[in-house]
């Protein structure tokens, strides 16, 4: 049995809400405007389009509108390191995402991972239900950051568990059906691991600490899953939205599109920029923890999930931090030449549980840990 015990109890948990698919599979003539109303936007509602539309690597690269794309295997390769690790610092400087290809994930080990949570999306909802979170959690089959019960809600249900390293894991929320599931995530998990690694000893270089990597490469030693079903919303579909802007309160986020259909949209400018699956890819964002080891120079971008009329749509995020007896704060390097500190510095521990008592919301996290200049 797996020793948990090196990770903390009761870090924060979620109010429990209704099961998105099972609303979704109802007739129309239920899903009434009382039963939507938690989830109808007003100002903040998507009011765009949703369609697919298919990119390749080559078309994304050179599209100005196009979030960036970053090669690892050039940045692996001492000739043509420099020239890529180049387009990274510009990805996260200008854009704070960018599409990873020739990551070196097996395909193998990418199509065993889509089948297997397209397939627990699939079981019963009874089966599901028997994951369900527990109070004082978010690991386990739910919604996440649900405070109060007035708050609008997500139109997605989601499996959150702890990934790395393995002593985190609470396997009672694993699922034990597809049989496959355990296998096919855990290899998924180490391999997207270990680009986060790389991405972020690159970032160091970037950044002037490539003496001690060590100082980035720190927040890809714990990993949690969030895995993400976005039911179609036929009747109100440009009213809701899958997942409510925010950014991520994490080091680096690597995004699986399971499924071909778009729905990741980062604000730039004002303006909502959808993401398009490029097959292969794994979307990277900067998070909330970059900001604050990087003083502010690299910066954390708002994003959403909208939802389609007509398709589902699965994804899974992998969010990379450092371990809970750690600490997060402004890099040395990131304030030196008399730069005062703009962000505070706090316990990996203590960051989280200020997170997971947190509405998703913004850059709300970001606020909070912002250093009020003395007046």
């Amino acid at each position: 049995m797996v020793d948990t015990s090196a990770k903390p109890a009761n870090l924060g948990g979620s109010l429990p809400v209704p099961n998105v698919q099972d609303l979704a599979s109802r007739p129309a003539a239920d899903l009434t405007p009382h039963v939507l109303n938690r989830y109808l936007r007003g100002d903040d509602a998507p009011a765009v389009s949703t369609t697919t539309v298919a990119v390749d690597a080559a078309a994304a690269a050179s599209s100005s509108s196009s979030v960036p794309v970053v090669d690892l295997a050039r940045l692996l390769d001492p000739a043509l390191a420099d020239e890529e690790a180049a387009r990274l610092r510009a990805a996260c400087e200008d854009w704070g995402f960018f599409q990873v290809v020739n990551h070196g994930v097996p395909d193998q080990v990418i199509h065993d991972v889509k089948e297997d949570l397209k397939g627990f999306f699939r079981l019963p909802l009874q089966e599901k239900r028997a994951l369900a979170q527990g109070p004082g959690g978010i690991e386990g089959y739910g919604q996440a950051f649900v405070v109060s019960q007035d708050q609008k809600l997500d139109w997605a249900d989601m499996l959150f568990l702890s990934t790395q390293p393995p002593e985190y894991r609470s396997l009672n929320f694993w699922p034990s059906r597809p049989a496959t599931f355990r296998g096919s995530l855990e290899r998924y998990s180490e391999e997207v691991q270990r680009v986060a690694t790389d991405l972020l000893r690159a970032m160091a270089k970037n950044l002037g600490v490539e003496d001690d990597p060590e100082k980035m490469t720190r927040i890809a030693a714990a990993q949690a899953m969030r895995i993400n079903y976005y039911p179609p919303c036929p009747q109100a579909h440009d009213k809701v939205l899958g997942l409510s802007p925010h950014s991520d309160a994490v080091g680096l986020t690597l995004l699986l599109q399971v499924s071909p259909v778009a729905g990741l949209q980062i604000r730039r400018e004002g303006a909502w920029i959808p993401v398009e699956p490029l097959p292969g890819a794994l979307v990277a964002n900067v998070g909330d923890v970059i900001e604050v080891l990087t003083n502010g120079r690299y910066k954390s971008i708002e994003h959403r999930a909208v939802v389609n009329a007509r398709q589902e749509r699965v994804s899974v995020a992998a969010f990379h931090s450092a371990r809970f007896d750690g600490v997060y704060g402004p890099l040395e390097e990131s304030i030196g030449g008399g730069e005062a500190p703009r962000y505070r510095t706090i316990g990996v521990e203590e960051y989280v549980k200020l997170v997971l008592s947190s509405k998703l919301e913004g850059k709300n996290i970001m606020d909070a840990m912002k250093i009020t200049p003395a007046s």
